[in-house]
């Protein structure tokens, strides 16, 4: 057998097209219909209010609430469910075993395919994003027009309707708005490392979805977890919860610090150093767990 190096940039772009080729052949895209049933659907929000700018900027974070909601759900539907079928399909087909016998190290395998199913949520995550900016744009602009209409009427001065449409616009395509986008993506990326994790010693789809969801869930809540029983401990009172949470805060990811997009949604304004920490996050949580499953995997027999 030759010799071959630890890491192969061709070798994983490789893998990582034939993954993306294969998934896409599974149809997983679907979920896109469904997201832009969605979205479009949050164009019949009543906008009968429109009296005040206040309900006008209320109503388009609605909006953006439902357009995140749903980037949110389907980007994270993607990243696990096209990660849990990928090491069972290839074992099934014996995909696995034609590859590894070339040879190919355990560990471009799992990048190629990791990286396979990042360009599927991302390809996903840029149609959803150009849709519902599309749209978005679409209401803040009619929204724009209807106010400047209803305060000439009302006499109001050249100026005060300008700042209006600045308020109105600030709730709209904005950078923060493709910021809150890319935090949406490292989520997906990290479930899909978990979700990678748990496939290389599962032993079916169904229990590598249980187990990545149950995951999810517990990073989800741990944030909170962790305060309430830092607080415990700050009044004097010591539990054996205290450890376990210690230990939960360095096995299970943290999403709250993934999380902008509720600032995002209230109009607030990301700047490059959160989006930086946040993007430094969530690779560093995906890299330990792509480790983490190469550590698994590589003593796998198959």
């Amino acid at each position: 057998m030759s010799k071959i190096g630890f890491i192969s940039a061709t070798r994983i772009s490789v893998i990582a097209g034939h993954t993306f080729t294969q998934l896409v052949r599974m149809k997983v895209f679907y979920f896109l219909v469904v997201f832009a049933v969605i979205v479009l659907a949050s164009q019949f929000v009543d906008m009968s209010t429109l009296g005040a700018v206040k309900a006008v900027e209320q109503n388009l974070r609605v909006m953006k609430g439902a357009g995140f909601f749903a980037m949110n759900m389907f980007s994270v539907i993607l990243a696990l469910s096209a990660t849990a079928l990928l090491l069972p399909k290839d074992i099934e087909d014996r995909t696995l075993y034609t590859i590894l016998c070339k040879p190919v190290p355990r560990l471009d395998y799992l990048i190629g395919k990791l990286l396979g199913v990042v360009a599927l949520v991302t390809v996903g995550l840029l149609v959803m994003d150009g849709l519902f900016c599309l749209i978005l744009n679409i209401r803040v602009e009619a929204m724009v027009a209807e106010q400047a209409d209803l305060l000439t009427r009302m006499g109001r001065s050249a100026e005060v309707i300008e700042s209006h449409a600045a308020a109105i616009r600030e709730q709209g395509v904005t950078w923060s708005l493709q910021a809150g986008v890319i935090a949406v993506l490292l989520k997906a990326i990290v479930v899909a490392s978990i979700a990678l994790l748990v496939s290389t010693f599962s032993t079916s789809t169904i229990f590598t979805i249980i187990i990545t969801v149950v995951v999810v869930l517990i990073g989800l809540i741990q944030a909170e977890a962790r305060d309430y029983f830092l607080q415990q401990q700050s009044l004097g009172m010591s539990s054996p919860m205290l450890e376990m949470t210690r230990w939960i805060s360095l096995l299970f990811p943290d999403f709250k610090l993934l999380g902008i997009e509720d600032g995002v949604i209230n109009g607030e304004r990301v700047s490059w150093s959160l989006l930086g920490r946040v993007s430094l996050a969530g690779v560093l949580y995906a890299a330990i767990y792509t480790v983490l499953s190469w550590f698994v995997f590589r003593r796998k027999e198959l």
